[in-house]
């Protein structure tokens, strides 16, 4: 008895320790300086975790956010300015000095609004379709799967509407015209920028385009009722001659997989992996295997997963809110109905062996010219650079090199 009482104190005590710690973190703000002599500060709202890294540690690749909020701070620091990063929930912050930009994601900035300088340049980070498109087609997917096969799920990817791009001057968006088009009510000057990746993939030579012309792919994070997985259950389950292979966090929604159980566990051309990290040998084997991605999401800014099996070789089957772009070298679902999903999959794959290598190499090749660490570097700098422009604001800046200093 006694024993089960310590461990139950000290469970406790875990919890609350992290808990305080979680709180700590999400109230911190990290200030980092240029070499050179400072021309003003940079408020950038969004997430902090890439600047507290330990040195023998590496950026995560499980979102390409890491990388591009890093970057961002970096954009800034080149420029000449001294970048203050917390993160998008912060409860508490409240400006206590003037900022030149102010960078948003989420809520901190209609918060802030009345305590900036008049002067400051608020750009809001659209990195997803504006939330009130993006929770409602969610529950038109939950609805429509209720309806269909009598099940209620819980909503995975609701996310309290803001107004950051009613405060703000401008907003750059990542994403194409979906994306944009969902904020072109605000009537604020919009600024496309492409997501990036965090892994590049080589050509995959000896890939078997005959052997693997059945065999699909979905990849995706978690919300897998907004990431249109129910959809393709229904439909791989119909079609016993096509495969698909499921690369995502299904065990992390146990009301989905009690609903589709048989389908993920107990279906012969139905192969769930789970979640798999994308720099491993294991994905690529996948992704050397299947011929296309089916991607039905219901809501994205610009899927970072469809971005990363682009650059895997494979052919797209997308609906038209993942956010990328396919042109000639795959296919954009209009409505995404089971019959809809069915004839695109059937339509690649029936295709001759030199059509879908062509496919498949124009997919690849689309990624590495839009999609790269070096295009969001250049493209992000030329927006700031427009939007300075806009406001009046000097840009004849070197760009120097720098030494982010860390003070929590």
């Amino acid at each position: 008895m006694q024993i089960n009482v310590i461990s139950g104190v000290k469970s406790t005590v875990a919890v609350l320790a992290g808990k305080i710690q979680a709180r700590m973190q999400r109230r911190m703000m990290v200030s980092l300086k240029p070499e050179q002599r400072a021309i003003g500060n940079v408020l950038i709202s969004y997430i902090v975790e890439p600047f507290l890294l330990k040195v023998d540690e590496s950026l995560p690749v499980s979102h390409t956010h890491y990388w591009e909020c890093l970057q961002i701070a970096k954009t800034f620091l080149e420029m000449g300015y001294c970048v203050d990063v917390i993160r998008c929930d912060n409860d508490v912050f409240i400006p206590q000095k003037d900022y030149v930009f102010f960078i948003e994601t989420r809520w901190n900035l209609q918060r802030s609004t009345p305590h900036l300088n008049k002067d400051c340049i608020k750009i809001f980070h659209a990195d997803t379709a504006h939330l009130l498109f993006h929770n409602a087609a969610e529950a038109n997917r939950l609805l429509a799967l209720q309806q269909r096969r009598g099940i209620t799920l819980k909503p995975r990817r609701y996310e309290p509407p803001n107004q950051a791009i009613e405060h703000a001057d401008c907003a750059i968006v990542l994403g194409n015209k979906f994306t944009l088009n969902t904020y072109k009510y605000a009537q604020k000057p919009l600024y496309p920028i492409p997501i990036t990746t965090p892994v590049v993939y080589p050509w995959p030579e000896n890939k078997n385009f005959d052997a693997c012309r059945k065999h699909f792919v979905w990849f995706s994070s978690g919300g897998l009722v907004h990431k249109g997985l129910d959809l393709l259950l229904d439909v791989f389950s119909q079609m016993s001659d096509y495969h698909l292979t499921i690369c995502g966090p299904v065990d992390k929604e146990e009301d989905f997989v009690q609903a589709f159980y048989k389908e993920l566990y107990q279906t012969p051309n139905i192969h769930t992996v789970g979640w798999i990290d994308i720099t491993s040998h294991r994905f690529r084997e996948i992704t050397n295997s299947c011929i296309g991605l089916v991607y039905p999401s219901c809501s994205e800014g610009q899927s970072g997963a469809v971005v990363t099996c682009l650059h895997a070789g494979l052919i797209p089957i997308l609906s038209y809110e993942s956010g990328v772009d396919v042109h000639n070298f795959g296919v954009i679902l209009q409505e995404c109905s089971i019959t809809e999903i069915k004839e695109a999959i059937i339509r690649i794959s029936c295709l001759s062996i030199a059509q879908l290598k062509l496919m498949a190499q124009q997919s690849w090749e689309y990624a590495r010219a839009h999609h790269t660490k070096e295009k969001f570097r250049t493209t992000y700098l030329q927006t700031i650079n427009t939007i300075q422009e806009n406001h009046n604001i000097e840009t004849t800046l070197p760009v120097l090199n720098t030494r982010l200093i860390h003070k929590n």
